[in-house]
């Protein structure tokens, strides 16, 4: 492998031009690459029912529509019209449809869209009298069609719950669950301020940070999970209580990463940081020079001690004929060491700079394709498996069977995660740590993509995409590098994510389950997302 670079660096990367006219000449090709790439954080498609996919069975579905229809209608008649939609309300096509991927657009029976914590409580209390199912929406950004959404069942949209609070005396922010991401660094942008928070900024805080949460800020201060240091939670019995360190402890553990088997989370405070500046930017690569960006990857990931401000994502795009590296470096320092053995590549195309981390995230334009899927695996750095995965990236039919539908693509999100941001969950919040298990080595969470237009090529994209899939977690099998954890925030409905954690985190679970929850009705009325097994 080649060894860093010592020349000068190329000319692109060697003028600084003002942060508010930073990266303006990008070309009309590249925005269109980074529309597609960049929304590689989101997860995957299942086409079965949420019940279904559970062995939910109901007696007779009829009685449950039914249910639902004589509940939203007595839920109307409490709440009013500015709060419950029924399907016949001129705007109600439009909410049922705010999700973020076609494949989570669902016909839920009303939506309700609350304005306070006391609103929620009691809608959750009528709903679960009358044994209706229910979904929860924050920001809708999961593609699992049952995640965020409802057939035959009330949607509870948080989309209301948006305000950004900052406590410049405690330096702490408190946030709503249907916040977008971009919100929230927009008011700590004031103080000079971040937080451990999420990297695409139109996704919602809730169902991120309840997943887990992956930052640029990770292998510095753990996930986003680990920041968290108060919930206010609507249990099931209409209860509104507060969880921390001293309030309800292990439900407080218990929502980091347990996403919403235990309630309805309507506030989160977190801890916030003095991160402003940062150097940042891309490099664009192409597909024949997959094998030594990986190699590349693999001696940025195993260098000794790390430099945890350091943190970047590659996207693989071969169908696309393209390769993108993000480099996210946390202090305002030109071409930082960490990143060396990426300097002695010659990319196609880069350009670097320094730029406060919300401008730096806020350069990539919006997704425009409208149906996502995607699956994660976790395996340790190995070279001979980087090796391995770039020739399946150059070989696999899948690409060619997800090729022949309408903008049909797969591609793949590697995120490397140090054994510091593992380190930094478990002493967080004086030690309580999160649910997931997690093993502190070096890592590499990778998820498959696919991309697609139409939904009657749903099948064939899902089965392409899920043989893909065993593919990479055979090649990290054979290569004995798989490690048992699944992102979930990047996880296929069809991945145990949850069992992932391990045997001990499950019982856990299960015992704040039975303490908060002791009827499952998170578990049996809340079908949609990961489930306790």
């Amino acid at each position: 492998m080649a060894g860093p670079q010592t020349a000068d660096p190329p000319a692109a990367t060697q003028a600084r031009p003002p942060s508010s006219s930073l990266f303006p000449w990008i070309s009309m090709a590249l925005a269109a690459l980074l529309a597609v790439v960049l929304a590689l954080f989101y997860r995957a498609a299942s086409t079965e029912s949420a019940g279904e996919a559970r062995g939910i069975t109901y007696v007779d579905r009829a009685v449950v529509t039914h249910t639902a229809a004589v509940t939203c209608d007595q839920l109307q008649a409490r709440f009013g019209s500015s709060v419950i939609f029924l399907p016949d309300t001129a705007n109600y096509t439009e909410l049922r449809e705010e999700n973020w991927s076609q494949t989570s657009w669902r016909y839920p029976s009303c939506i309700a869209r609350p304005t306070t914590t006391a609103q929620v409580a009691s809608l959750v209390t009528v709903i679960v009298k009358n044994n209706v199912p229910f979904a929860i929406r924050s920001g809708g950004h999961s593609p699992n069609p049952f995640d965020a959404n409802i057939d035959a069942g009330v949607l509870i949209s948080l989309c209301n719950f948006n305000k950004v609070s900052y406590n410049a005396k405690t330096e702490l922010v408190s946030i709503g669950p249907g916040v977008r991401w971009d919100a929230v660094y927009t008011e700590l942008d004031k103080y000079n301020r971040t937080m451990v928070g999420g990297r695409v900024l139109d996704v919602g805080v809730g169902g991120l940070t309840l997943g887990s949460g992956l930052s640029y800020l990770t292998d510095l201060y753990g996930l986003v999970c680990d920041n968290v240091v108060s919930y206010e939670v609507v249990l099931a019995d209409g209860r509104v209580v507060n969880a921390s360190t001293t309030s309800n402890p292990n439900l407080f553990w218990a929502l980091k990463g347990g996403t919403n088997n235990f309630g309805i989370v309507t506030n989160f405070v977190t801890k916030t940081y003095p991160i402003y500046e940062s150097w940042g930017g891309i490099q664009v690569y192409t597909p024949d020079q997959m094998p030594e960006l990986l190699q590349a990857l693999y001696e940025y990931q195993t260098i000794p001690d790390k430099d945890p401000y350091a943190n970047m994502i590659i996207n693989l795009v071969p169908t696309n004929g393209s390769l993108l590296l993000t480099f996210i470096y946390l202090k305002p320092v030109e071409r930082p060491a960490a990143y060396a053995p990426f300097y002695a590549l010659t990319p196609a195309f880069e350009q670097t700079g320094i730029m406060t981390l919300h401008e730096l995230m806020g350069l990539f334009p919006p997704t425009i394709l409208p149906r996502w899927a995607w699956y994660s695996h976790t395996f340790t750095p190995n070279s001979a498996l980087y090796a391995e995965l770039a020739n399946l990236y150059a070989t696999a039919p899948e690409f060619a069977t997800i090729g022949t539908v309408q903008a049909g693509t797969l591609l793949a999100a590697v995120q490397p995660i140090s054994a510091s941001a593992v380190l930094a969950g478990r002493k967080s919040n004086g030690g309580t740590g999160n649910a997931l298990g997690l093993q502190a080595v070096n890592q590499t969470w990778w998820t498959i993509t696919a991309t697609w237009y139409n939904a009657e090529d749903d099948a064939t994209v899902y089965g392409a995409i899920a043989s893909f899939s065993d593919k990479v977690r055979a090649a990290a099998d054979a290569a004995g590098t798989s490690l048992e954890y699944i992102f979930m925030n990047d996880a296929s409905i069809n991945q145990p994510v949850i069992a992932s954690y391990g045997a001990a985190s499950v019982n856990r679970l299960r015992a704040v389950q039975k303490a908060y929850d002791p009827q499952q009705v998170f578990q049996k009325l809340v079908t949609g997302g990961q489930k306790l097994p």
